[in-house]
């Protein structure tokens, strides 16, 4: 089990960690199971301290501090989830080329986890397919570590990239997201629902929960549950919220 797992030693983006030059914090924005009116997960999401959106965060990024950004974000979504009670996933993205091996690379997050009293089986660990990844072996084998120490993993994105299915094909997360752009409208676009089907069904015969993200209406809503998809991540049920739990609008959802 995750908490059961030897203590790795850290690696060099672990241990050697210069000051960021830029002050950041959480948002948090809820994914719910329609099934059972429920909190599946929150998704932590980078904002500035001042107010300032991820975009703003993200352009400071350089090939000098990623390494420590992408720790410093993992340590601040594990504290904020303990600080708030989260009682569900919470879902940290990461940027796979700030991660020089997997093993090593994860002991921070694990020491905030038990610093703060966060539950280790309650993490989740987002990629998103459209991430620059230049060595997809090194990508799946981070993956493929979460994996092994009890962590859920999941595709963001989904459909937004082209080398979805491929990536598909050589690794099975436990989550795929479909990418927003993807369902805008899907209620009335016979294209778009038989492309959201396709992808269902793959996923059903591969054991693949899906999560649908960015849903703005109920119509889309709607007909998305009704061909089986029962995760739903978007502005029509919740927007986030600064370093807070936002309240979920259930009334959106219909019985």
């Amino acid at each position: 089990m995750t908490s059961e797992s030897p203590s790795p030693p850290p690696c060099r983006a672990c241990t050697e960690r210069p000051a960021l030059p830029f002050e950041f914090s959480m948002a948090f924005q809820p994914i719910v199971d329609v099934r059972n009116r429920s909190l599946f997960a929150c998704e932590a999401l980078v904002r500035g301290t001042d107010g300032s959106g991820a975009a703003a965060i993200l352009a400071q990024v350089t090939d000098e501090n990623r390494y420590q950004f992408d720790q410093a974000c993992r340590v601040k979504a594990v504290e904020l989830a303990a600080r708030l009670q989260l009682p569900c996933y919470v879902s940290i993205n990461f940027l796979p080329n700030a991660v020089y091996e997997p093993a090593a690379c994860i002991r921070a997050t694990l020491e905030a986890a038990k610093r703060y009293n966060f539950p280790p089986e309650r993490l989740l660990f987002e990629v998103t397919e459209g991430e620059q990844v230049t060595d997809h072996d090194h990508l799946k084998g981070i993956l493929g570590e979460y994996s092994r120490r009890g962590f859920k993993t999941a595709i963001d994105d989904f459909g937004a990239g082209y080398s979805g299915l491929n990536l598909l094909a050589e690794f099975q997360p436990d989550i795929i997201k479909l990418d927003m752009a993807l369902l805008r409208g899907i209620d009335s676009d016979p294209v778009r629902q038989a492309i959201a089907r396709g992808i269902l069904g793959v996923c059903q015969a591969l054991n693949i929960e899906v999560i649908a993200e960015g849903v703005e209406t109920v119509a889309e809503l709607t007909f998305l549950r009704g061909i089986g998809i029962y995760l739903f991540q978007g502005y029509l049920l919740a927007r986030p919220a600064y370093e807070q739990i936002p309240d979920v609008d259930w009334s959106k959802v219909p019985a």
